[in-house]
């Protein structure tokens, strides 16, 4: 898809402007249920799919955080958007901070949502495997969303995901993009940066939560400030996506 920008869509006409990154088990639909309580005067949101993933899901490429992160870059482009925030889900967030690394005169703020750190996020080698095998297996998928979100949901919920997440994405760049998200280690690059950042993080996500969040981001972001969802796990725009706009929006307006 040289030559053109990813699909997107903006919801809001409001003069806060952010571009938001979906995680590794959905593409932009995944934020459905936050769009619904997003304030559309306050400001205009743009959701964009990822290569292989959603209306993107043919799109060749090297399926990586740097192409992730020049891809959203364009849509601002597109959008003509001289400045903008960065909201980015999981390995969005890794991404975003490409974006802010790319064009710090242009990212106003960024938003991690259970968001990978930039040195990566190490996995053993038993975790490998899960995780590697999820691209052809449903049921890697379905006990990684299981244990991300505290074990707390029914097979009907879980079930949503898993299928949402086969249909929507590209086998073989759900696989790629894993190798990229967590091992790729950048972090000194980020260390000491200057960007107000805001990390919201679900009580029950045992992998991308505050512990996570205090050993990473927060020693390299001295403007960054946590923030936990007593009611998500991992997936908080579909968990609590009342509070996590309430979130966006507080920090966003300051």
């Amino acid at each position: 898809m040289t030559g053109r920008v990813l699909p997107y869509d903006v919801v809001g006409g409001g003069p806060r402007r952010a571009l938001v990154l979906h995680n590794w088990f959905g593409d932009r639909t995944s934020f459905a249920p936050l769009r619904d309580h997003l304030d559309q005067a306050a400001g205009s949101w743009a959701f964009l799919d990822c290569r292989g993933y959603g209306e993107a899901i043919d799109a060749d490429g090297e399926y990586t955080m740097e192409e992730v992160a020049a891809d959203a870059l364009a849509v601002a482009d597109d959008l003509g958007w001289d400045t903008f925030s960065v909201v980015g889900h999981s390995m969005g967030g890794k991404a975003a901070q490409l974006m802010l690394l790319d064009a710090p005169e242009r990212v106003r703020s960024l938003v991690g949502i259970s968001p990978v750190p930039a040195s990566g996020f190490p996995l053993d080698e038993e975790s490998w495997a899960l995780f590697a095998g999820a691209a052809d297996e449903p049921g890697h998928r379905r006990i990684i969303i299981d244990r991300t979100t505290g074990a707390r949901y029914d097979d009907a919920w879980l079930s949503a995901l898993v299928d949402r997440s086969v249909q929507r994405s590209s086998a073989t760049a759900f696989r790629a993009y894993l190798d990229s998200w967590a091992r790729d280690d950048f972090h000194e690059r980020v260390r000491d940066h200057p960007a107000r950042v805001l990390l919201v993080v679900g009580a029950h996500d045992p992998a991308l939560g505050r512990e996570t969040m205090e050993a990473t981001w927060l020693r390299w972001y001295p403007n960054a400030r946590l923030t936990v969802l007593p009611d998500a796990g991992h997936y908080a725009p579909e968990e609590s996506p009342k509070a996590l706009a309430e979130a966006l929006e507080t920090f966003l307006a300051d």
